[in-house]
């Protein structure tokens, strides 16, 4: 339905006519997601899909965002949570003033996951948390703190899992099938677009976060990503990649230490 070379074609545009540059993300994986979208919005051929991304700002809008990849949940991987609790935040906490990236948080599950440590460990008061994605559309989620209230059960054994002690359902009023999180969390949240791919360093964070997004990059656009955390951290800082993903063989590799084994990097040099 689609070629490689019409997804080059495709690309092409994205980025001369509107800024948005995919062409170093996993190709296999944007040809899946590209043509899950043709079948979708039943286009009769790739001229029609083509004319559509060229001249249609609000489906451009829809092509980005379902493109970019969009899943996770609160506490994912508990273990990894158990060593932000264990190794990570006991140091930060001597700190006068922490800032946290989230960058590529897609709906802010893993956002609002962290700031409930930094609440028990008594720190979110000195934390701030910025939330970045390339998709607009996903922060307005992060914005809103409302989650799906079905999901709760599932995210409270994964919390507790985590070395949570409280009632989970302490942090969030439940309504209409919903369930909406303290706004003590929320006021917290630094909510922005960024494009880890075009844009730059925005500011000097203690702890950075980019779980499960850099299995979607080329190696080259992975390292850029990872040269881009480099800039963004501070000496003795620390970088959280997910499950999948590691500083091995990146060209920041000599800088910075793995201190668990739940990917968990503590910048040296």
């Amino acid at each position: 339905m689609v070629s490689d070379e019409e997804i080059d074609i495709l690309l092409d545009d994205l980025f001369v006519m509107h800024g948005y540059d995919f062409h170093n993300y996993s190709r296999a994986s944007l040809k899946r997601r590209v043509l899950r979208l043709f079948a979708l919005d039943k286009f009769s051929n790739f001229t029609e899909l083509r004319y559509k991304v060229r001249t249609d700002e609000r489906y451009v809008k829809r092509f980005v965002e379902e493109i970019t990849v969009n899943v996770t949940e609160m506490f994912r991987d508990p273990l990894f949570y158990k060593a932000l609790r264990n190794d990570v935040l006991p140091l930060l906490g001597t700190r006068p003033f922490i800032r946290i990236w989230h960058a590529g948080c897609s709906t802010g599950e893993e956002v609002y996951s962290l700031a409930i440590l930094l609440h028990e460990a008594g720190m979110l008061a000195k934390s701030l948390l910025y939330a970045t994605d390339i998709n607009a559309r996903v922060l307005e989620k992060v914005r809103k703190g409302i989650f799906p209230l079905n999901q709760m059960k599932q995210y409270s054994e994964s919390y507790i899992s985590s070395g949570g002690v409280k009632d989970f359902s302490s942090y969030y009023t439940a309504n209409y099938g919903q369930a909406k999180f303290d706004e003590a969390l929320s006021a917290k949240i630094i909510i922005s677009t960024h494009n880890l791919v075009s844009d730059s360093s925005f500011n000097e964070f203690d702890l950075i976060l980019c779980r499960n997004v850099l299995i979607y990059f080329d190696k080259d656009l992975q390292d850029r990503a990872l040269q881009l955390f480099d800039a963004s951290l501070g000496l003795a800082g620390f970088l959280a990649l997910g499950s999948k993903e590691t500083l091995k063989f990146s060209t920041i590799q000599q800088k910075f230490q793995q201190i668990d084994r739940e990917k968990i990097w503590k910048k040296i040099r």
